[in-house]
């Protein structure tokens, strides 16, 4: 495979797939990642193709899973850890917490915990309770984790193999709102930086910042705002621990203006930080207050409701026309 157009679902079961390949050391741990393949079907054929061993069914025990995989760190394994959905991982967060995320600092730099926790994250899938969370600023909130989400099948493949590869804990966030988008993922190309953010589309007017599910409503936005004669810059954030703040900053002190967009509540989310870094690093550059864009602060809805809370094109160019009017 070089060049090869696949669904974002498919850029991560390959990007599993050539892991395990590489290092026999690697292995992926689940509930229902082995004989179904998922719930979403992104560990589908790798038990049959690695064996039990290797790619195993575990206990709907997510404490035990996260468990298990650092003592499989510790003796020299590199867990790739599945959270079958956002709003089951609490029971865990614990172990990543208490645990995976302090191991590293308490044995002065001499033990490394090279796990990944896939978390697939984000409404717009119509799911009842405990499926559509947005939990990130919980983990971003903790020291000795990092925390970050692709937004294309592209980023999908290679920031998956990347962390996978680090010797650090890596919460790996999954819009499982787009695993059904297409994009071409050149596998022998070469990626950018795991915790770099991108200039997704050029612009001089205002920059939207972005991340995982979000980049494709801010590029929506950028197309439909210049059919108005407006040029808005999308940055992808794709790492929120550590974020890249120069990225956003040169793009900020080019445009004037920035509006931070995420799935997740306004109130104390990811948006904030950016806002409060971005406010210090270009105060004399802005030429409006930084803006956030997000989901509401209350329990996520039925999904009947979901369309209300999330925050689509229309309240993002809300935010566009507020900024761009000081």
């Amino acid at each position: 495979m070089t060049v090869e157009k696949m669904a974002f679902s498919k850029a991560i079961n390959s990007a599993l797939r050539a892991s395990l390949e590489s290092d026999p050391k690697t292995l992926v741990m689940g509930e229902d990642v082995g004989k179904l393949g998922g719930v979403f079907r992104i560990t589908d054929g790798l038990q049959k193709d690695f064996g039990e061993e290797r790619v195993i069914d575990t206990p709907l025990a997510e404490s035990g899973i996260v468990g298990s995989a650092i003592g499989l760190a510790l003796r020299g394994y590199r867990p790739v850890v599945e959270i079958q959905f956002d709003g089951f991982v609490f029971p865990a967060y614990d172990q990543i917490v208490t645990q995976l995320a302090k191991m590293h600092a308490r044995a002065l730099g001499k033990v490394k915990l090279p796990v990944v926790i896939r978390i697939p994250y984000g409404g717009g899938i119509g799911a009842v309770e405990h499926h559509s969370e947005s939990p990130e600023a919980l983990f971003t909130h903790v020291a000795g984790l990092k925390v970050v989400t692709p937004s294309t099948p592209s980023d999908g493949y290679w920031m998956l193999r990347q962390a996978i590869e680090c010797d650090d804990p890596v919460i790996f966030l999954e819009p499982k709102g787009r695993y059904w988008e297409k994009g071409e993922v050149d596998a022998e190309g070469i990626p950018d930086g795991l915790h770099s953010a991108r200039v997704a589309r050029a612009g001089t007017d205002l920059t939207v910042a972005a991340y995982g599910p979000t980049v494709r409503t801010a590029l929506q936005a950028a197309k439909a705002a210049e059919e108005e004669g407006r040029s808005l810059e999308v940055v992808d954030l794709r790492s929120l621990s550590p974020i890249d703040f120069d990225t956003v900053q040169r793009s900020v002190e080019r445009t004037g203006r920035l509006v931070v967009t995420h799935e997740a509540p306004v109130f104390q989310g990811v948006g904030a930080e950016v806002a409060a870094r971005i406010t210090e690093r270009c105060f004399y550059h802005l030429e409006a207050p930084v803006l956030r864009v997000g989901g509401f602060h209350a329990p996520y809805p039925p999904a009947r409701l979901e369309e209300e809370y999330l925050p689509g094109l229309d309240r993002l160019l809300d935010g566009v026309d507020r900024a761009l009017a000081y």
